[in-house]
């Protein structure tokens, strides 16, 4: 069945990712009231009434495009935790981050997107990463490469002996471990810098204008459509133990994304190194 799905249409899904966007982000887009902002685990962790009803959309839209699919989306697992468990049952699952990169859009930035991923048994298997207020839309589906706005994107690899260009957890954030492997990056040849919203990095990467992204948290809802943006443009993802980022979690982290192999394991050395 799921294959049947992936060889058909997905325009349905590129339109309710739209229309989720359309609906409930942008007309709250730089017109939020301070009643729809509210602090989850901190100030720097935010939800909206623009993320709760944005998800409630796509849930409602997706899972009938896909009949015994299921929906993890960021809000629904923070109400009950449990519903992350799907990710390591047997139904498909539709991962949903609907504004990723709240902060963003609290402020009024335009860097800001909606994250949709389907995945089946822990193997991601197609993603689509929009922007909204970029009116950007990148899609990725395993095995046939990845688009944005329709035209085919690759990563490529760095200019040689120039200097990487890496989006990183801010270290603040971290464990005491995952600091001093983060700080790994702080040497010659890396230039990095705090990410913001993680989608819009994974885009950076996955055409070609950032060279890799660092991360020491795993939620799927950050990474599944990123991750396959970048895979399927010709770029590399591996933990710090080397293995490739499961989505259902239990990773070594941190953990990187980058423009080909190569660079992956050079920002890997980076990160054993200060670890």
């Amino acid at each position: 069945m799921i294959d049947d799905f992936l060889a058909g249409d997905l325009t349905e899904v590129e339109e309710a990712v739209r229309a989720a966007a359309a609906a409930e982000i942008m007309p709250r887009y730089r017109q939020l009231a301070a009643h729809e902002i509210v602090e989850k685990n901190g100030p720097h962790d935010l939800v909206t009434t623009a993320d709760r009803r944005a998800e409630e959309h796509l849930t409602a839209s997706l899972s009938p495009l896909l009949p015994g699919s299921v929906v993890v989306g960021e809000e629904a697992v923070h109400a009950d935790p449990e519903v992350y468990e799907a990710l390591g049952g047997e139904a498909p699952v539709w991962i949903v981050d609907p504004v990723d990169g709240t902060r963003q859009f609290v402020r009024g930035e335009p860097g800001f997107c909606t994250l949709v991923a389907l995945a089946h048994r822990g193997e991601l298997l197609a993603s689509w990463t929009y922007a909204a207020a970029l009116d950007e839309m990148a899609v990725a589906v395993r095995g046939r490469g990845a688009t944005l706005d329709g035209t085919a994107i690759r990563s490529g690899s760095p200019a040689p002996g120039a200097v990487l260009r890496v989006a990183m957890s801010h270290p603040d954030y971290t464990t005491d471990a995952q600091k001093k492997a983060l700080l790994g990056l702080r040497t010659e040849g890396i230039e990095a810098r705090p990410c913001g919203s993680a989608g819009l990095e994974y885009l950076a990467v996955a055409r070609g204008e950032l060279d890799a992204v660092a991360f020491n948290w795993e939620y799927a809802w950050d990474h599944a459509a990123g991750l396959l943006l970048v895979t399927e443009a010709g770029g590399a993802q591996v933990t710090l133990s080397g293995a490739p980022f499961r989505i259902a979690g239990g990773n070594d982290l941190p953990f990187t994304a980058a423009r080909d192999r190569a660079t992956a394991e050079r920002i890997l050395s980076a990160l054993r190194a200060g670890a």
